[in-house]
């Protein structure tokens, strides 16, 4: 009968685990090894410190003109001149256009010459009256006579001036779409202005952050035409209803744009600040999650300090504490995967 062996599979791989869950066993009850001293190992640290943090909505919005208008001729008429090219500046009450005036200008003198007639007929029979050579009915005929003539000259010159066209406030103008001898109607768009320093821009946020929307409010516009520009603006005005189907409330800016690179129509993406506080921050890479807690290691004479901490809000790359640490305090934002609760460590500060 053969010897029984006691190196059987299952015995050599229960010698293994027993070895690996001593070693696990020790490790997490004797930071330096126990049997098996370790060396310090080499992290970067960092302080923990006070960081503005913005609390920060954000939203799509579009940009509006402040003012904006089609150009139109309120008169069927040809165009006679055209004093303005495509993206001009102009200023309120700028001349634009001119239409065949010639038959309104005629009529405008002739009423002229006509009331100038009038009145010094008015004058005459005055100083005949003086001298009782004039009755007092043939004053008032001719006063009416002079009422008439003048108010036929204002619908004169009121039609006349119809055919000038000018600009109802300052902005840039667009591209121009008549020519000159071409005949334009009421509804035809000769050019379009637009006011646009500054510029308004719509954007709708939820109804939950409706306590903390107020005019005044800052804000930031930024454009995929432009990276890395930030345009600032506040809040002009809000809508007076939330709309029942999205759950939000149409919010308007206005925008600093002295140089004109917004155009309306653009998109745009918003920044509206809720508030900025200051508050104690810690990069993410240090934080470790285990269950429901976070812990941090600080390091306390050239040890590591496994140190538990609240998280609270977060920024791109941080996070913020909100107890468990103090601002100054020494922690490891990298190589936190090498070290343990009381580990001597070599800390090169970032």
């Amino acid at each position: 009968m053969s010897k029984r062996s006691y190196f059987t599979p299952i015995s050599v791989v229960a010698v293994i685990m027993a070895v690996v869950v001593g070693y696990l066993y020790f490790s997490e009850d004797d930071p330096t090894g126990g049997m098996r001293p370790q060396g310090a190992a080499n992290v970067v640290g960092a302080r923990a410190e006070m960081m503005e943090f913005r609390d920060v909505i954000e939203a799509l919005g579009t940009a509006q003109a402040r003012e904006s208008v089609d150009i139109m001729a309120r008169v069927s008429q040809s165009v006679r001149e055209i004093f303005f090219s495509d993206g001009d500046d102009v200023e309120a009450g700028q001349l634009l256009v001119s239409l065949q005036n010639r038959e309104e200008r005629a009529r405008v003198q002739e009423l002229e010459f006509r009331l100038a007639d009038s009145e010094r007929q008015l004058s005459r029979l005055r100083e005949l009256a003086q001298e009782s050579a004039a009755s007092r009915s043939m004053i008032e005929e001719q006063e009416v006579r002079v009422e008439q003539t003048s108010a036929e000259l204002e619908v004169a010159r009121s039609r006349l001036e119809e055919l000038n066209i000018y600009a109802p406030f300052s902005g840039r103008l667009g591209t121009r779409r008549v020519s000159i001898g071409q005949l334009v109607r009421p509804g035809d768009v000769i050019t379009t202005l637009d006011d646009i320093s500054p510029i308004f821009v719509d954007f709708s946020v939820p109804e939950l952050y409706l306590p903390s929307l107020a005019v005044g409010q800052r804000v930031i516009a930024l454009s995929a035409a432009y990276p890395g520009r930030e345009f600032e603006g506040r809040i002009a005005s809000l809508a007076s209803r939330v709309d029942p189907v999205t759950r939000s409330i149409m919010v308007r800016a206005s925008v600093a744009n002295d140089n004109l690179e917004l155009r309306p129509g653009m998109l745009l993406r918003m920044q509206l600040e809720r508030s900025v506080d200051l508050t104690l921050m810690v990069p993410e890479s240090a934080v470790i999650p285990i269950r429901n807690e976070h812990f941090v290691y600080t390091v306390e004479d050239e040890r590591a300090v496994r140190t538990t901490v609240t998280v609270g809000r977060r920024l791109p790359g941080w996070v913020e504490i909100t107890s468990g640490l103090d601002e100054g305090e020494m922690i490891v934002v990298e190589g936190t995967i090498r070290v343990r609760d009381g580990l001597p460590v070599n800390v090169t500060q970032r």
